[in-house]
Order: structure tokens, then sequence, then C-alpha cells
């Protein structure tokens, strides 16, 4: 009896084995729409690294559409921007002691008047925002790119010793600070 049981639930687990081999692959999970991103450069032998997701346009207007003006923005999507650096920093016009912070700009209609935010809290979804915790602001850069750009960035560009900028760029729109390692 216990033969017969055994080769019976062998018989009945090949079949199965041979139906579920028809069946079709599961579907590929579809990308992120902002995708996980990390831009790391070494500035004086010292680490920095900024964390963020980055949206695509997809058809949409970004610069006085979904990023407004006037108002504060994440610089990213999804949870806030993070940025970790080993280094004491000039940021702009801003000292920077070595830490955990959340980044975040202020766009306006001028491109020449955008500021820099560096914010003491950190852990935060992106659209939670406290003044009250900024390290402080600085004016930032502008060029026009050349082309749109789809998907927003962030980049360390120009990194030479203690001094690199550092880009956000999306549509049209190029915005830099120069960051600086003490």
């Amino acid at each position: 009896m216990f033969l017969r049981t055994l080769a019976c639930t062998a018989l009945l687990a090949a079949a199965g084995l041979a139906q579920m081999s028809n069946l079709p692959a599961p579907a590929a999970a579809a990308p992120p729409a902002s995708p996980d991103a990390t831009v790391t450069t070494t500035l004086a032998g010292k680490t920095l690294t900024i964390k963020y997701a980055a949206p695509s346009m997809r058809g949409r207007k970004i610069m006085g559409g979904l990023v407004p003006f006037n108002t504060v923005w994440r610089t990213g999507a999804n949870s806030a921007t993070t940025f970790l650096t080993a280094a004491d920093l000039t940021i702009g016009t801003l000292d920077v002691p070595a830490g955990s912070y959340t980044l975040y700009t202020l766009p306006t209609a001028d491109p020449n008047k955008w500021l820099f935010i560096v914010n003491k809290e950190t852990g935060q979804w992106g659209t939670v925002y406290n003044e009250l915790k900024d390290l402080g602001r600085t004016p930032m850069q502008y060029k026009t790119l050349p082309a749109s750009q789809e998907g927003m960035s962030i980049s360390f560009e120009k990194v030479s010793g203690k001094t690199a900028q550092l880009h956000v760029k999306w549509e049209k729109t190029d915005e830099y600070v120069t960051v600086t390692a003490k």
C-alpha cells in the first residue's frame, strides 16, 4: 500500500510539473516611473554621495508645471533627496559641516534666481519640508541645455582636487552650484 501511494504521488507530481512547464513565464515588472539613482564623488580624499529618485518628463511640462515656480521642490521624486558628506564643505556661499542632509531647490521663473537648499532634517518623504530645519540657502547658476533632457539628473561635474560643480538637470534647465571641500 505504501509503495502504491508513493508511486501515485510521484506520477501526480510529474504530471503537475509537466503542466507547470507549459505556463507562460511571469511578466517582468515594469521599471519604476522614478528609478532610484546615486551619484558619488571624492573631494580632497573624502566621499560625497547624493541619493535621489529620477523622474521623467513623460510628455509633461516640467519647469513652471510639474516643478512649480516659487515653491520649494524636493529635487527628485518619492523620498527626499539625501546628501551625505564626509568633508566639511562650502556649497556656493553656504558652509556645510560633514554629515547627512536633505537637498531641495527653490525654482523661479527667472532661471538665474534659483536657490539651492541644504536642510538638516533627514529620512522624510520628499514633499515633507520644514524650513526651520534649513542649514541654509545659496544662489545657483544657470545654463540652458542644448537639447531637452527626458530624465531628471543630479551630477558632479568638473571635479578637480577640492572642487566640483553639483548640477541639477531636467528639460532644458541646468542649474548648478560650486562645491568645495575645506
